[in-house]
């Protein structure tokens, strides 16, 4: 059975700052949306498995957000964290038209 997706714009590329993320909430869900160096968009959810750290407001290296809070490593292209810590965060397909940036959530959300 093919799951239903909801397009949610999220945000203007060329309004997200690089290496940095951006905060956007949508019906009571927080994601944390990255533009990365080269100009790719992702998205995750908001929240690090550890200590409920605030992603977007962590520090971006490649394609890693290093929780705020305690310094996890976590991998924004898939949402794992980096051995000796363990767990994961959601991630969200992101697709970008034109300037418009689009994150792609399961329907019913």
């Amino acid at each position: 059975m093919q799951q239903l997706t909801n397009k949610v714009f999220v945000a203007k590329a060329s309004e997200l700052p690089d290496k940095l993320g951006k905060t956007v909430q949508f019906r009571g869900m927080e994601l944390a949306i990255f533009k990365l160096a080269g100009g790719k968009v992702k998205a995750i959810e908001n929240r690090c498995p550890h200590k409920g750290g605030v992603l977007a407001e962590g520090m971006v290296s490649g394609e890693h957000v290093f929780c705020p809070m305690h310094d996890w490593k976590i991998n924004i292209s898939d949402g794992k964290v980096q051995a000796p810590d363990h767990g994961c965060v959601q991630t969200y397909q992101v697709e970008v038209e034109d300037d418009n940036i689009f994150v792609m959530l399961p329907d019913g959300q």
